[in-house]
């Protein structure tokens, strides 16, 4: 038993690893990419982002971030043929895809890896090696059913039979399988159960906790030995093994090894990175990485993952993505019409791990529009609004009038409230990937900024108003300010475009856009802050963050129909954006009359 052995290992592993590695799942290039390839990465862009912005001063390589694509394998033969394309360039173009996918989206990754590299190749031939001397592959005869979609072995209690057909499918994912019987490269999986168990089972190791169930009810039942290569005849495009050229490295073996190869493997500067801190899949590969993986690692004598963070899939208007049904959603196409900051935000917001999220075009315009569009959006251009603020600046908080807002603005207190606890409540949400429930505390707390600014009437307190108050006027927009660049630094990881536009607006320095920036501001007293001179906003950039997402014309009505009214026909969409409509509405009633202002959504 090697369970001392793996403690060590992991011990071994914290004192050796300086960095924060953080890995997607490399991305099997037989088809392009889709909504759920781009879920992953931003999963691991935004937890990078995060741990960026609690250590600004370290080294950029503390925090690395590895995605790429899986090239070899049975399908990706056949996708290449289907598509009358040469095996070579078929990967070149689909890879390229991805990488243009993930440049759009600005997943800042420090390496992407494809399969077919040479550095890669060298690993696999080193890690299979290293597997061999320690006695670990043998050569037997092998029978079983063959799932080609899955590139997996399939016992018995994993199938369903039709009877009609007489045709065995996978449990798991639905796919036909066949009875093969050749000569392999077997790995001994069954020597290393104990060890896999143990692995999981120890604290944080499997997020969210039910998939580490899911693994544990796998490892209740004896593991069988697993085939790790593939004759050559039949799979050719794949590394071949080692000293062995009638038989092909299995493709789960070669791809998982991309973890190593990114961070130099075998060449001692890998040890820096090893073992990863987090490990992002979805939950259709959870065997892979959570059994046979560690399984790979412990033979090798190499430390497992610090932890696997696993995540569910995307259905759309809640059926299952598919070729067949015509619903899978290219990224590409879907940010043409919410823009890319829009569809992170999208993903991140309504996807949680544990459950499969549902992407319906009704539920992105409701939630970017009323979110980003109204309620951070439209709350800048009123801050910025030349009626209210004709200086143009980040006004200077002035300390008399704070302290008066906060004893008798009932509406100043709650916002106070909402700005100590963002940082704490966004940290332990961040911490654990919960980026849903970081979205929903930085509404909540714009949402409170809103409610201040409408109680606290500025209109009312302009120059040539009936009661003009500039120092107050000042004090209530630099609070406003302030809880908009304290949004801006947390929404970073998500929305890292439009963040940036915020904070640009706002004259932010870089250097001052990290998490323990949070404490600077006036609900925490922070003299610095309350002593501030007022700055200019920057000219350059618009004040327009987000714009309003405009629903498509809707069909005609048939020329029997009872003709449209005048008013029905001005109602059409109109390119005209709501923000500036919203803006206009609410100069109107900031008239010296003192009627209230617009109340924006709470």
């Amino acid at each position: 038993m090697l369970i001392n052995k793996i403690r060590v290992l992991r011990r071994l592993g914290v004192r050796l690893s300086s960095s924060h590695y953080v890995t997607t799942p490399i991305f099997y290039v037989n088809a392009a990419p889709h909504i759920g390839h781009l879920y992953s990465a931003v999963i691991a862009d935004a937890h990078c982002r995060y741990r960026r912005l609690l250590q600004p001063d370290e080294s950029r390589s503390s925090v690395r971030l590895c995605t790429g694509t899986d090239e070899h394998g049975t399908k990706i033969q056949q996708a290449a043929a289907a598509n009358n394309a040469p095996v070579a360039q078929y990967c070149d173009d689909i890879s390229e895809r991805y990488r243009n996918v993930f440049k759009t989206a600005h997943i800042a990754h420090d390496d992407f890896i494809r399969t077919t590299e040479q550095r890669h190749k060298k690993a696999v031939a080193h890690f299979w090696r290293t597997l061999e001397s320690r006695g670990h592959i043998y050569s037997a005869a092998y029978s079983g059913w063959y799932c080609v979609s899955d590139e997996t072995f399939l016992t018995d209690s994993q199938l369903r039979l039709d009877e009609t057909t007489g045709t065995r499918y996978s449990l798991e994912s639905g796919h036909p399988v066949e009875w093969t019987e050749e000569t392999n490269y077997m790995f001994r999986l069954s020597r290393f159960q104990d060890d896999v168990r143990h692995w999981v089972k120890q604290e944080g190791r499997i997020r969210p906790i039910k998939f580490e169930k899911i693994l544990l009810d796998t490892l209740s039942e004896q593991l069988p030995d697993v085939s790790v290569s593939r004759p050559s005849s039949r799979v050719h495009w794949a590394i071949p093994v080692p000293d062995d050229e009638t038989q092909t490295v299995y493709v789960w073996l070669d791809a998982l090894i991309n973890y190593l190869s990114s961070v130099g493997y075998p060449d001692e500067q890998y040890r820096v990175h090893w073992p990863p801190a987090q490990q992002i899949i979805g939950k259709d590969i959870l065997k892979f990485h959570g059994i046979y993986w560690p399984a790979f690692l412990i033979a090798a004598g190499l430390p497992p993952p610090r932890q696997l963070y696993v995540h569910s899939h995307w259905t759309v208007d809640g059926q299952k993505m598919s070729k067949s049904k015509h619903n899978v959603v290219d990224p590409v196409e879907a940010a043409k019409q919410y823009t890319m900051e829009g569809l992170r935000y999208f993903l991140l917001r309504e996807g949680v791990a544990h459950s499969d999220g549902n992407y319906s075009h009704v539920k992105a315009l409701r939630i970017l529009n009323s979110e980003l569009a109204d309620t951070l959006g439209n709350l800048l251009s009123r801050a910025c609004a030349k009626s209210l603020n004709p200086a143009q600046i980040y006004p200077a908080i002035h300390a008399e009038h704070l302290a008066h807002l906060l004893k008798h603005l009932e509406a100043a207190q709650k916002l106070q409230a909402a700005l100590l606890q963002l940082a704490e409540r966004c940290a332990e949400h961040y911490e654990e990937n919960h980026f849903h429930l970081v979205a929903d505390t930085v509404i909540s707390t714009l949402h409170a900024a809103n409610n201040f600014f409408e109680c606290a009437r500025p209109w009312e307190l302009k120059v040539g108003a009936r009661a003009a108050n500039p120092a107050q006027l000042e004090t209530i927009i630099g609070i406003t300010m302030d809880a908009l660049r304290l949004c801006g630094i947390v929404l970073q990881p998500l929305v890292p475009q439009l963040s940036a536009r915020l904070l640009d607006k706002l004259s932010v320095p870089n250097t001052q856009r990290s998490w323990r920036n949070l404490s600077d501001n006036f609900a925490t007293g922070n003299s610095v802050v309350v002593q501030r001179k007022s700055e200019a906003l920057d000219a350059a950039t618009s004040a327009l963050l987000f714009q309003r997402i405009l629903e498509e014309k809707e069909p005609k009505l048939p020329e029997q129909s009872q003709p449209q009214s005048q008013s029905s026909k001005q109602t059409k969409r109109k390119k005209v954006n709501k923000q500036h409509q919203q803006q206009q509405q609410a100069e109107k009633e900031q008239g010296e009359q003192g009627e209230q202002g617009k109340r924006l959504a709470s």
